[in-house]
């Protein structure tokens, strides 16, 4: 399962109404990967909602250090094939970010994702919350 922004501020934030699910959906997954750009646009988003900048931290280092959860870190060559699907598919507003996960998601053969994003369904894959 990938590990989106919107998944993972779910397990973050206390006041997200699909924490439960989320978590229940993270406890229960045997393959949980996400990249960092995702990490970087949790710790934008975190910021937008205005949550302590600690605990958000201290989640990110919690979930990089994590034996659970794999962390890809973009290389020119993955950034590269995720601006070529953005090319290949100027009909859809997703950002890059979307692009490395749908990328990703791919070369690993997942097909679900923790994400409340509806581009994931666009592209193919199935979004676990709803």
């Amino acid at each position: 399962m990938l590990l989106d922004t919107s998944g993972l501020l779910c397990l973050l934030d206390k006041r997200e109404l699909q924490r439960s699910d989320a978590q229940a959906l993270f406890d229960a997954a045997f393959d949980k990967l996400t990249h960092n750009y995702v990490i970087s646009e949790l710790i934008a988003l975190a910021q937008a909602r205005k949550l302590p900048r600690p605990p958000v931290l201290e989640f990110v280092v919690d979930l990089q250090e994590s034996i659970e959860v794999e962390v890809v870190w973009v290389d020119k060559a993955l950034h590269n094939l995720a601006l070529d699907m953005l090319q290949h598919r100027l009909d859809k507003a997703w950002s890059l970010c979307d692009a490395v996960s749908f990328v990703l998601m791919n070369q690993r053969k997942l097909t679900e994702a923790l994400t409340t994003d509806h581009h994931f369904e666009q592209a193919g894959f199935v979004r676990l919350l709803k």
